[in-house]
């Protein structure tokens, strides 16, 4: 079933491709490529609401019960400190790694640009991303409020609340129902993941021919360069992932990559996060890890731990200096990787968040609107490569966090240990 399914997402994105050519080769004008575009994003559009549709609810019963079941707080702290420790020090690889490479390919050299004298309209809104907005809106005055708009962030601070509350008087009859109650929640929400997922094809067969509608296949040829030297990167990232995950989880990151393999192309055919998140919290339980960590981790590595978009943001940066003949010292590089690391977490808020950073620091650091305004030309094709590498990052990350969690308790059930059987030793 599960191969059958990466199958089929396969043959969707090849049919999107081969469909969204002729529909763009065959458009009359760009008006009529819109409108058609138009019909095959009503496919994407279903396919993302019904995801949308679960996600608050599974972050939601997967949290609270996870961390009902924790012995006390200092497990969520405990968590939570590796959690954000990892996060960090992956967020500061990615935004070098992508000013090294940025450095190195020299994509945007060449080309020459001059900033007109008139503003740029992007259409991205930068207001909302500063330290007081960006502190304040992690609290919720509503839980209804955040699950309404799905704001992961907010849902997952009040699920830490009740899931400690609920963990301190799980004694208590009367609360061991409640308990009970979003424990049998988890099992459904998964089977109802289970068939909003059969629609998955559909919904990446609609994205790809929209897009490729829209941009044709020639986008890849006017933008080839800034495009490969960015995949190149990612590559590269994918390789350091992958290998970071050896040291911890050793022969086992073969079978993660390859339990995370369907997710990961839902994210990036849809170029959503949010498309691929309820998949890939059943597929790391079904690797091995705990509910708990699952539950905590994850929603949380989707705030803070966007491997993809740190690197593509510095990448991306660098692009529109060279482009625009901007000359950035080493000291303001780094300066300017520190200022994104900073910016960069409050974007899982913000809509096209990985762009509205770099939008929001250009002009501190003398780069034009009009380089931000030819980035957000091909955002769809970057964005695919980025959504995907942040799946891989938080899978890694959440991974690696419950081998730690593994080696603290030797007297692990048998799946977990067999799933991580250096666990027991390490903790030796």
């Amino acid at each position: 079933m599960k191969n059958r399914l990466t199958l089929n997402i396969g043959i969707g994105m090849l049919l999107g491709v081969a469909a969204g050519y002729v529909c763009h080769t065959h458009a009359v004008d760009a008006a009529s490529a819109k409108t058609i575009a138009g019909y095959f994003s009503i496919v994407t559009d279903i396919f993302l609401r019904l995801i949308k549709m679960i996600i608050a609810p599974l972050v939601f019963v997967t949290l609270v019960s996870g961390l009902a079941g924790m012995e006390s707080g200092q497990d969520v702290g405990r968590i939570g400190l590796r959690s954000v420790g990892w996060f960090v020090c992956a967020s500061l690889i990615s935004l070098a790694l992508g000013l090294v490479l940025a450095n190195a390919l020299q994509p945007g050299a060449g080309l020459h640009m001059t900033a007109g004298t008139g503003e740029v309209d992007t259409g991205l809104n930068t207001a909302a991303l500063n330290v007081k907005d960006v502190l304040t809106h992690a609290f919720p005055t509503s839980l209804l409020d955040a699950m309404a708009r799905n704001d992961i962030l907010q849902i997952l601070v009040f699920s830490v609340f009740l899931g400690l509350a609920l963990g301190a008087l799980k004694r208590q009859s009367r609360v061991a129902v409640v308990i009970d109650c979003i424990d049998g929640m988890v099992p459904v929400m998964l089977r109802v993941t289970n068939y909003v997922m059969r629609a998955a094809p559909f919904g990446v067969f609609g994205a790809i021919a929209s897009a490729v509608t829209l941009r044709g296949l020639d986008v890849l040829y006017t933008y080839g360069k800034l495009i490969g030297s960015f995949y190149l990167g990612l590559l590269v990232l994918w390789a350091m992932l992958v290998g970071i995950g050896y040291l911890f989880l050793g022969r086992r990151v073969g079978p993660l990559l390859k339990a995370i393999r369907e997710p990961a192309m839902i994210a990036f055919s849809t170029a959503s996060s949010e498309a691929a998140y309820p998949r890939l919290t059943e597929q790391l339980e079904r690797f091995g890890v705990e509910k708990k960590v699952v539950g905590f981790t994850l929603p949380l590595g989707y705030a803070f731990n966007l491997d993809g978009s740190m690197m593509y943001q510095a990448f991306a940066a660098i692009f529109i200096a060279q482009a625009f003949g901007v000359d950035m010292p080493v000291s303001q590089q780094i300066f300017m990787l520190l200022v994104l690391m900073l910016s960069s977490k409050g974007m899982a808020s913000v809509p096209r968040g990985s762009v509205v950073v770099v939008a929001a620091v250009a002009p501190m650091f003398h780069l034009p609107a009009a380089g931000v305004a030819m980035v957000l030309a091909i955002d769809q094709i970057l964005d695919m490569g980025r959504t995907m590498t942040n799946v891989i990052g938080n899978s890694v990350a959440t991974a690696v966090i419950a081998k730690w969690e593994a080696a603290r308790e030797p007297q692990r059930d048998a799946s977990v240990q067999g799933l991580f059987p250096q666990a027991q030793g390490d903790a030796k």
